[in-house]
């Protein structure tokens, strides 16, 4: 985009206001802190004006307004990201979808919900259950995240192992173009073998090719059986030994393998209820399991059972199995606790996807040469393991007077001879864009260029991510 071409930011404003009506548009102090940054609090700015349309017709008026203006736009969802993709500059103008929000439809002969894309995933995730239905995403930012962010991003989450990212949850989606035009391919069917499939140009796009407004969601059989435990390890190879173990007894059914590394594990444990942890002893790692079925008469026999094996064969130390609910929250909060991340730490995140056999020995490499480069320095290592993602985050307190950037370039420089992705799920944004061509090629980053180029000409929708 060239600037020189773009009109002047008062008068674009009051076309907006005229088109969207004056409380549709705010100014100044009126945008909040919640628009200037997402959970990375990382460079927050307030934006030149905040739209907050309540319809498709709506996105579509503001963004050929903002077109024809020249004038970037940065589209906001749940502000929950991690990756800066939706972090705006002074100059561009903010558009976040909190009024177009709810369930338009839930259609149980198709197995689909309808929703726009203001919905947060837990209002998407109740509307599916209280119809006895699944829908199989599944964050921890789920009251606050939104489906739009979600796909924009291609989440991924808890439960990919079993349902897949945010992308196999997609059947239909209206977007809305650069220009204005509205996309709307809102089918239902599974089978659409008609030309090229748009959707997926616009699933972790993270807003630079279009707004995403609705979607339709495919839904899954509520599974009526949930059986949760937390699993300690010799290190990780049994982890794989022992996923590779259920996987081969109950194949689907299960939905979760989180794995955890000392450090991480005790940061999360001091963060729960109790303060202790379930086990007596310290051990080298840990594993956080769900087993989640369809027999609503399981009460969790077979995966005791296969638990039981594991640890009279050695595959596992010791065992803590959730008797209720309630104590299955108890475990899941102490992986979930990457929620005070943010509040708790200066957090320098990564989320990259490794070769399964290939984690355990980059993070023994990653730990030694952090400490070799910065004696002193506290990372924290997690991840899903069943899909190839590993999750580090450094605390920046740590490693006092280095730059962010500095810590990024390290860790990336180690990954790429393993030809990894330098975003299993949070996707691009700012922060991650310099290290793109470690997982992209030039050819590939041209094409990506290309679509970026035909669908937004003028460079407008959310420059400077991703590209």
């Amino acid at each position: 985009m060239t600037p020189d071409r773009r009109k002047p930011l008062e008068a674009t404003v009051a076309a907006l206001r005229d088109a969207l009506g004056a409380d549709a548009v705010r100014v100044g102090d009126a945008i909040g802190e919640r628009s200037m940054t997402d959970w990375t609090r990382h460079a927050p700015t307030r934006p030149a004006a905040l739209l907050l349309p309540r319809s498709t017709e709506d996105v579509a008026r503001a963004l050929a307004i903002c077109h024809d203006a020249y004038q970037p736009v940065v589209p906001q969802g749940g502000m929950t990201g991690l990756a800066g993709g939706a972090i705006p500059a002074a100059t561009d103008i903010a558009l976040a979808l909190d009024r177009f929000a709810g369930v338009e439809e839930l259609d149980t002969a198709a197995a689909t919900l309808t929703v726009r894309a203001g919905t947060t995933l837990q209002v998407a995730q109740e509307a599916a259950i209280a119809a006895g239905f699944e829908l199989a995403l599944d964050l921890g930012a789920r009251g606050s995240c939104q489906i739009g962010g979600n796909l924009a991003t291609n989440a991924g989450g808890n439960r990919v192992i079993q349902s897949g990212t945010a992308r196999d949850q997609v059947l239909g989606l209206e977007v809305v173009l650069a220009n204005g035009a509205v996309l709307s391919s809102l089918g239902k069917m599974v089978k659409n073998n008609t030309g090229y499939d748009l959707k997926h140009w616009f699933i972790g796009s993270e807003g630079t090719l279009g707004v995403i407004t609705r979607a339709v969601l495919r839904l899954h059989p509520q599974r009526a059986a949930r059986h949760t435990a937390l699993v300690a390890l010799d290190g990780y190879d049994a982890a794989v030994a022992l996923l590779r173990r259920l996987t081969q007894r109950f194949g689907n059914d299960i939905a979760a393998f989180e794995i955890m590394w000392p450090d991480f594990y005790d940061f999360g444990v001091t963060l729960t209820a109790s303060g202790r942890s379930p086990f007596a002893a310290a051990h080298p790692l840990y594993a956080l399991i769900e087993h989640a079925g369809f027999d609503a008469d399981d009460a969790g026999e077979r995966f005791s059972t296969a638990l039981t094996d594991a640890l009279e064969t050695q595959t596992i130390r010791d065992a803590v199995i959730a008797q209720s609910v309630a104590d299955a929250r108890a475990l899941w909060a102490i992986r979930e606790c990457t929620a005070e991340f943010p509040v708790r730490l200066d957090p320098i995140n990564f989320d990259v996807s490794v070769p399964i056999g290939e984690i355990g020995g980059f993070v023994d490499r990653c730990r030694a040469a952090l400490d070799r480069r910065w004696p002193g320095n506290v990372t924290y290592f997690f991840g899903h393991i069943g899909d190839s993602n590993l999750h580090l985050t450094v605390d920046g307190r740590s490693v006092p007077g280095v730059a962010h950037d500095d810590v990024y370039a390290f860790v990336y420089d180690m990954l790429a001879p393993l030809h990894g992705s330098v975003s299993a799920e949070h996707g691009i944004g700012l922060l991650k864009r310099a290290y793109l061509p470690v997982s992209r090629s030039r050819e590939e980053l041209a094409a990506m260029a290309a679509i970026k180029h035909a669908l937004d000409p003028h460079g407008i929708l959310n420059p400077g991510k991703v590209l």
